[in-house]
């Protein structure tokens, strides 16, 4: 499928309290971006979100460094899925894709992300550490956790996916904006809402094997609190599947 004229695709980066990170990753996916050689308009987007530390204005300096491809929005309140959601609501890119700022998925994987959107097969691409041809690295207690939560996700909400929660992921702005509605968890949960969502309303899924690296930063520490965790989602899933039995499906 030729691309249409102009077509933007933004790489955002939602940000909460990661100064001792952001300027490197930014840097890094720069870099990797501009060895491209995309044929389309690209922008990295820092989304900072409730951040306390410095980097508003480290995100702020990196925009002037590079006003044509970096910016950033700051909103006040915590929560990554909250912030994505209004600033994909106000943008006009054609494809929204998103990566956590400790780039633990290597970013050779962003061409097969974006690829089956740009050909128009499909509207959302998610990568997954949990496929056969994916590698990875993380602990034993990380790696039990995320199975078990893909587990039950598939077995209540009645899915083929493998990983619901790797931070990689790219959708359409159509289909964003169909789907945006609908999305109600400001925090983690925003992962799954985003695709049981779409698929309820018949957009097209595809996986893409990713290779994930835990603690590819020494100094970044995970907010992820493994029990706490784990119970909050079980209650989010059941109510999801509630929601979604309740939404008008429809196929596009």
């Amino acid at each position: 499928m030729p691309l249409k004229n102009n077509m933007l695709v933004e790489f955002c980066l939602p940000i909460y309290n990661e100064e001792t990170i952001l300027a490197d990753s930014v840097q890094k996916l720069y870099n990797f971006l501009i060895d491209q050689n995309f044929p389309f308009d690209w922008q990295i987007v820092i989304v900072i979100n409730g951040s306390s530390d410095s980097s508003p204005l480290i995100a702020k300096k990196l925009s002037l460094d590079y006003p044509d491809k970096i910016k950033f929005t700051d909103i006040s309140e915590p929560g990554r899925g909250q912030a994505l959601k209004r600033y994909w609501l106000k943008s006009s890119a054609d494809i929204f894709v998103y990566m956590d700022i400790d780039l633990a998925v290597s970013l050779e994987a962003i061409p097969q992300l974006i690829q089956p959107i740009l050909n128009d097969d499909y509207q959302l691409v998610v990568g997954s550490r949990l496929l056969p041809d994916s590698k990875i690295k993380r602990s034993f207690i990380r790696e039990l956790s995320s199975q078990t939560y893909n587990f039950l996700s598939r077995l209540l909400l009645k899915h083929h996916l493998s990983d619901m929660q790797c931070g990689f992921k790219a959708i359409s702005q159509q289909a964003f904006v169909a789907i945006a509605p609908h999305l109600q968890d400001p925090h983690w949960f925003f992962d799954t809402e985003m695709i049981i969502i779409s698929r309820a309303l018949g957009y097209k899924i595809k996986e893409v094997p990713v290779d994930w690296q835990e603690n590819r930063y020494d100094k970044r520490k995970s907010k992820v609190k493994l029990l706490y965790d784990s119970t909050r989602m079980f209650k989010n899933l059941i109510k999801l599947r509630h929601r979604v039995k309740k939404m008008p499906h429809h196929q596009n």
